[in-house]
């Protein structure tokens, strides 16, 4: 059992040097202003200096407009667009084009019934999906609540899209939850965190070592 481990919402020097140093496969730039997570495009840049090529860089946005997002794929350098708002297929397509880059969308999922729609809808479009908790209904923020969801819900789903389970996640149940999903990567943010927004180099480290079976 070993699988790619994205770490989301890097914004200090601090958080890029753990998450590096511990072996991520994937670093993720928060650029969503009501986010604790976020960072500003100067922020970004000056990360992504430390960042080498190997390490994919992947930036989140919320229903965003083309000049915001151009404006971030030049700061961070990014090699992947995330798009974690209600954004259709078709603007799945238009990001993918204009920018050149691949696409990730994520899927609030609390049902087997929220599988079939993305399957139907997402699958074989995006060149990610990103299988995260319906966030609760008093959150302003659509991802990064800690919330899980059942992770027997993926087991024995074949996916034309590359994939990712997030949600929930922390070193303590990454291991089950990648046995049970058989997740080909995964994605934390508050699973790894010492106070909100702010990553703790422990748990980033304890993290990747469950994930990835050491």
């Amino acid at each position: 059992m070993s699988c790619m481990v994205k770490i989301c919402g890097i914004n200090s020097e601090d958080a890029v040097l753990a998450a590096m140093s511990a072996g991520a496969d994937a670093l993720g730039y928060v650029f969503f202003p009501p986010s604790p997570r976020h960072i500003s495009l100067n922020g970004a840049a000056t990360l992504t200096e430390r960042v080498p090529d190997s390490i994919l860089k992947v930036g989140l946005f919320v229903d965003a407009g083309n000049e915001a997002i151009a404006n971030a794929v030049k700061a961070g350098n990014l090699d992947i667009i995330q798009l974690h708002g209600s954004e259709t297929p078709d603007r799945v397509k238009e990001v993918q084009d204009v920018f050149g880059l691949r696409a990730m969308k994520a899927i609030s999922v609390s049902t087997a019934e929220d599988l079939d729609q993305a399957a139907a809808i997402y699958d074989g479009i995006a060149d990610f999906l990103l299988f995260d908790a319906k966030p609760p209904k008093d959150s302003a923020l659509p991802g990064g609540n800690a919330v899980s969801f059942d992770w027997t819900l993926l087991a024995g789903r074949d996916w034309k899209s590359n994939w990712m389970l997030a949600g929930g996640l922390d070193p303590e149940n990454i291991a089950e939850a990648v046995e049970i999903s058989n997740a080909p990567w995964v994605d934390v943010s508050s699973g790894v965190e010492r106070t909100r927004g702010v990553k703790d180099a422990r748990k980033i480290n304890a993290f990747i070592r469950a994930a990835k079976g050491y």
